[in-house]
């Protein structure tokens, strides 16, 4: 294929149009509230009375890759370790993600997926092959957790797999005898390896990924020979034994709406409401977020007021970006049959000093406590579309929810973790439009409005939930929670925040940032009014009558 540009197609104006109104890297503008506020609180307006799409539980799903301590030391210790494990799995680790109703995980891989030949990863860990972790700090794997103790880690959390195929360096023969292999039952060729590996019964695997990044570590492809390339493993990806496969094709990093558009051109069977789409079921989208940029992407810890509301503004970007892959996809896709999986997303600041740069261990702070809940607010608010989302990764890498010190083996729950605590109401509760009021303009960062206040809100039937995040770094804020349509007729609150916009948590300090009961609420003649701390999440539980 030559580098001549493609022909037009029906979205190009589309495509053409989101890219050009991107914010990119826009200057940066006031660091906080540039308008003078008139008299009056905030509010919050919420009709419990009308349901929206439901929030799928998935939407708080993580990612394990094979990448620094994320899995040795992190997930893995093996046997023989003082640490207390079962089968090599730390036991600490699985109560803290089983308390957060983990939905989904997915492995190996990222960049390391498009590497891993999983064959390698099966049968006596003495006699499996080693291998170059080449994107990860150029360390030789060992494969000793593989196949086998990945789906064992998935049964002790009680979660679902999300298994990531090779495209880049694989063949389709390689990916449909691992999804055999994992699915059969019955005595064909990979479901008897299993059985002589140690496993009888065949495990289910929900969620099967064709590749990753594909226009970079995974292949440095083309869209349109990705698109081609795609179609093809995902035909032979095959259901076996009454396990359906939702096949994610690897989609675009960031604002790439053309890449998106190649992956619907390729997508079959869209035209009506009825059957399922093919070849693949959902495509994937990536966003990281940082302060500065990707050559100095800023400090965990020690960082400026200007940095915070940078940071914020770059997060709240990110359901820009599902809003305008959304709008190409319901352009080839209206009844919405494929789903968009954003399942790499979350904070990417440089490395802790004195640590492997290619390990990419950081800090977690209050700072990135709201990154998380501003994401969860924009997913919520795009139900409709969003199928997954997967936070880059849940230990010891990037924003993780669990850091564990390698020294001591203690285990340290991060603010992040405490944001999916706190809103593990959310999943599989119908959205709620919260409108939120505010009696100031939006300051201006990095080039776009960000709001001091963000919200969301979802519904059980007899209960709802609503979250709040005062973005504010130094001021508290009262707000009213306007609730229409049904009766309050109890309410709680918790609040996440610490003493500065860099508290965290550590082995000597571990609940530094901590949730803790909010009493600031009161009884409003519109609902309830409340008060919230500078740089604090905010959870509020009502029982509706």
């Amino acid at each position: 294929m030559t580098d001549s540009a493609p022909a037009p197609t029906l979205a190009t104006g589309l495509v053409s149009a989101l890219s050009a109104s991107s914010p990119g890297d826009a200057p940066t503008g006031s660091t906080g509230p540039s308008a003078a506020r008139t008299d009056g609180p905030a509010r919050v307006v919420i009709d419990l009375d009308l349901p929206g799409a439901t929030i799928s539980r998935h939407l708080y799903g993580h990612f394990a890759e094979h990448l620094g301590r994320c899995i040795y030391g992190g997930f893995f210790v093996g046997e023989d370790s003082e640490i207390p494990n079962t089968r090599g799995i730390r036991d600490d680790v699985v109560e803290a993600l089983r308390a957060l109703r983990i939905p989904n995980l997915r492995w190996p891989g990222g960049c390391f997926a498009d590497d891993y030949h999983w064959k390698h990863g099966i049968g006596p860990r003495e006699e499996r092959p080693r291998m170059v972790n080449s994107h990860w700090g150029d360390i030789v794997e060992d494969n000793s957790f593989g196949t086998h103790e990945f789906m064992d880690l998935v049964e002790l959390l009680g979660t679902e797999a999300y298994v990531n195929g090779n495209v880049g360096s694989g063949t389709v023969q390689e990916m449909s005898e691992w999804i055999e292999y994992l699915t059969r039952a019955d005595d064909s060729p990979m479901a008897s390896l299993r059985r002589r590996n140690g496993r009888d019964e065949p495990w289910k695997v929900p969620f099967f990924g064709i590749g990753n990044e594909a226009w970079g570590c995974g292949g440095n492809m083309r869209a349109e020979d990705y698109a081609a390339l795609a179609r093809q493993y995902a035909t032979y990806v095959r259901d076996h034994a009454g396990n359906e496969v939702t096949r994610i094709a690897a989609g675009a990093s960031d604002s790439d709406y053309s890449w998106t558009e190649a992956l619907m051109r390729a997508a079959t069977n869209l035209e009506s409401k009825d059957g399922r789409p093919g070849p693949f079921q959902a495509i994937s989208l990536h966003y990281y977020t940082m302060s500065g940029p990707w050559a100095d992407k800023g400090s965990a810890t020690e960082f400026s007021e200007e940095e915070w509301y940078r940071t914020l503004s770059r997060a709240a970007f990110a359901e820009e970006l599902v809003a305008r892959h959304a709008t190409v996809m319901d352009h080839y896709d209206p009844h919405k049959k494929v789903g968009l999986v954003f399942d790499e997303w979350g904070t990417w600041w440089n490395v802790e000093p004195g640590t492997n740069p290619g390990f990419l261990y950081q800090q977690n702070t209050v700072r990135d406590a709201l990154v998380a809940s501003l994401h969860f607010d924009g997913f919520h608010r795009h139900a409709d579309r969003l199928l997954m989302a997967n936070i880059a990764q849940t230990v010891n890498v990037l924003q993780a929810m669990i850091l564990t010190d390698p020294d001591s083996g203690a285990l340290v729950l991060t603010p992040t973790y405490h944001v999916f605590a706190m809103n593990a109401g959310h999943q599989d509760a119908s959205a709620l439009a919260a409108h939120v009021l505010l009696p100031e303009a939006p300051a201006e960062v990095d080039g776009r409005e960000l709001p001091m206040i963000s919200a969301s809100a979802s519904t059980t039937g007899q209960t709802a939930l609503v979250s709040l995040s005062n973005l504010d770094a130094a001021e508290a804020r009262t707000l009213v929670l306007d609730l229409r349509g049904r009766a309050v007729t109890g309410h709680s609150a918790r609040v996440l925040t610490g003493a500065s916009t860099a508290a965290h948590n550590t082995p000597e300090q571990p609940e530094a940032v901590a949730p803790r009961a909010l009493d600031a609420v009161r009884e409003h003649e519109r609902g309830l009014e409340i008060d919230l701390p500078p740089h604090s999440f905010v959870t509020v539980e009502l029982q509706l009558g």
